[in-house]
């Protein structure tokens, strides 16, 4: 394909992501303008999806509430200012799956560096044009930040979608020529590059699972205190509707604080306020529905969801191992298996790390301006335990299957087994019982 028709291909799914990111948050606020808020101008809705847009990507947003504001609903004037940063993360999921999906198909069509520079050039400029056409005056952020994170958060999975791509394909560039020259390596260790991507990929897919699973069975064992909150909320229909698409929007978020609870250091809640398996100290949690779900109690034997991890390790490390196998046979050499013990469990950790950062934030002022995983503790948490579980798979002595034919046969069997081999003989030539005729 000709490369100016690749950077206008990638050019379009640049704007695509960003016009649906945004169209996304300006959608239910139209409706909710169009039933209770006709009375104001339309354009005054643009700021406010830009600030949600941009919060999305974890920018954070300065709050600074007006006065007259302050003087009706009661709320003290040291809490007139704070920082809100603890991002939805739906939006940046889906740019994230957007630039990876616009790179595999740059690089399918042959221009992947043409495509990878054209969409994140576009997308950087959309993110400048929400940035400056939308002054708000109650939320306000960096520009710097306000243009870059979304402008990462779209480049980067684009890069990475496009140079995978281009490693299956072939690229007849410098993929290419890196691809060679791997395959140059000993037979031992050319495979290593692939099996690591593969590894890794495992282990990211294992974490999505046990970690969506966990916000389900969450729902399904706190859903009435969800239901309490709503109701406790006393807001209208199209208030509960507009809480439940926030709390959607808040779903991925809740999905990495759920890894970080199944890796073992667990969440923090605000200052002073934390959860994990082990131990829970609670304070006062605000009183929004995504909240219900959190767990209330811990006991140590909640300690085995770390089984989960390291289980997905085995998993991780028992594909791993069966490709190596099948392209070495016998001879395994022990470096190349340590290299896909921890390289797929170091990068998958910091993968989560990533994720565990952009899940945390702030949701207000004083204790309120601490949310999310403990960061650190959970990412060496996973590291260490799918270490340990690729380790069992890859590291171990491999069963060999087992040739019955060739096993000796107990004397006592062998000699049973000749004696009904024999034939039996006819009637004519079998003597009667008792000796009758």
């Amino acid at each position: 394909m000709h490369r100016l028709l690749i950077a206008l291909l990638a050019a379009f799914d640049a704007a695509v992501a960003a016009a649906v990111g945004l169209a996304a948050v300006l959608a239910p606020l139209t409706v909710m303008w169009a039933l209770s808020l006709g009375a104001t101008y339309w354009e005054g809705l643009w700021p406010a999806t830009a600030t949600i847009w941009q919060l999305g990507h974890h920018v954070p947003q300065a709050i600074e509430l007006a006065p007259e504001y302050l003087i009706a609903s009661g709320i003290p004037a040291e809490a007139s200012s704070f920082i809100i940063s603890l991002a939805p993360l739906a939006f940046l999921a889906f740019t994230v799956w957007s630039g990876a999906r616009s790179g595999i198909r740059a690089a399918r069509a042959g221009g992947w560096i043409t495509g990878v520079v054209s969409g994140a050039v576009i997308f950087t400029l959309a993110a400048v044009v929400v940035e400056i056409t939308s002054n708000n005056p109650i939320a306000t952020s960096e520009p710097l930040a306000a243009i870059l994170y979304p402008a990462l958060a779209f480049a980067i999975p684009l890069l990475v979608g496009a140079v995978v791509r281009a490693w299956i394909d072939g690229d007849d560039g410098p993929i290419d020529a890196l691809h060679d020259r791997v395959d140059q390596l000993p037979t031992a260790w050319a495979e290593v590059p692939a099996l690591v991507v593969r590894g890794t990929a495992v282990v990211l897919l294992g974490f999505v699972a046990v970690s969506a699973l966990a916000v389900v069975v969450s729902v399904i064992a706190r859903g009435g205190e969800v239901i309490a909150l709503y109701q406790a909320s006393g807001v209208d229909a199209m208030g509960a509707t507009i809480m439940a698409l926030a709390t959607f929007a808040y779903l991925p978020t809740l999905m990495a604080w759920a890894l970080a609870w199944i890796a073992g250091p667990g969440i923090i809640l605000g200052t002073g306020a934390s959860v994990s398996p082990a131990a829970t100290h609670l304070g006062v949690l605000p009183g929004l529905p995504p909240f219900g779900l959190v767990p209330e109690f811990s006991h140590t034997f909640l300690l085995a969801v770390v089984l989960l991890p390291i289980g997905i390790g085995v998993l991780s490390g028992f594909i791993m191992r069966s490709r190596y196998a099948a392209v070495l046979g016998e001879e395994e050499p022990y470096p190349p298996r340590i290299v896909l013990a921890v390289v797929p469990a170091a990068i998958a950790a910091g993968i989560a790390a990533a994720v565990f950062a952009l899940a945390s934030g702030s949701l207000g002022p004083g204790r309120m301006a601490d949310f999310g995983p403990q960061i650190g503790l959970a990412t060496l948490a996973l590291f260490v335990e799918v270490g340990i579980g690729a380790a069992v798979m890859l590291l171990l002595p491999r069963g060999e299957d087992e040739d019955w034919e060739s096993l000796p046969e107990e004397p006592a069997l062998a000699e049973e087994a000749e004696t009904l081999a024999q034939p039996v003989a006819s009637d004519s030539e079998t003597k009667p019982i008792g000796g009758a005729v």
